[in-house]
């Protein structure tokens, strides 16, 4: 009579488990790799919730120099300072705001396209330690306290000017085929990992306006756009 009672029950017990086993390999993909193998939208879900776990990716760094030169005139008399400064800036992707619909799948052409938050610039981190000061303190600046003031004003324009460097086309353009580069390759691994060896990943920003891969071909190459960055803060120093 026991018997009997308990086999109801233990086969409603392997249904339960069999639906919940179900329900686990659909969400962790391992359901994808017995009916049919590895699916990339799948893969592609994972790597987005491991990249969104990251929150920020730094892209790239780069080093700019100020030089900025105040003046103030009382009295008849002026006095001058300059102010050299050297500072790091970061450009970073937010990825916590990469969200599921930013990434789809093409099945017929094997790309997976990835639409990325724009670029973020953090910063500048100053170098105080290589700033270099340099004056014309005179008479003004030994009664007041002009040549302070001045200081004061010679750091505020150049962490501006650092800032306006650091957002130049060229910089940019370094800064997002950079973070291109990243994210492409982030995805892009575990996708040839399960055998999607001729899969694409073509990642775009907001500002690009296309989901066209061709457009990364008329991009300049990095080496070009680095002797071009050269070239501006070059002509800039002169001025």
């Amino acid at each position: 009579m026991d018997r009997r009672l308990n086999k109801p029950l233990v086969i409603a017990m392997v249904v339960v488990a069999l639906v919940l086993g179900l329900v686990v390999g659909t969400s962790t993909g391992i359901a994808d790799r017995i009916f049919g193998g590895p699916n990339p939208k799948t893969i592609a879900s994972a790597s987005l919730e491991s990249m969104r776990a990251q929150n920020r990716l730094i892209a790239f760094v780069a080093r700019y120099v100020s030089v900025t030169t105040s003046e103030t005139s009382r009295l008849g008399f002026s006095t001058k300072r300059t102010l050299i400064l050297p500072g790091d800036v970061r450009y970073e992707l937010d990825l916590s705001k990469l969200e599921s619909n930013d990434v789809s799948w093409d099945a017929s052409s094997h790309t997976l396209k990835v639409k990325l938050p724009e670029i973020e610039i953090a910063g500048p981190d100053v170098d105080l330690a290589a700033a270099q000061e340099y004056g014309e303190g005179g008479i003004l600046s030994a009664l007041t306290n002009s040549s302070q003031q001045l200081d004061s004003a010679n750091r505020a324009k150049a962490v501006a000017d650092l800032r306006k460097q650091a957002q130049g086309p060229v910089q940019m353009r370094l800064a997002h085929q950079a973070a291109r580069a990243a994210i492409e390759r982030s995805f892009a691994m575990p996708l040839v990992a399960a055998g999607f060896n001729d899969a694409k990943v073509v990642a775009r920003f907001p500002t690009e306006g296309s989901d066209d891969a061709s457009y990364l071909d008329l991009s300049t190459p990095y080496e070009e756009a680095i002797k071009e960055a050269e070239r501006q803060r070059a002509a800039q120093a002169k001025k």
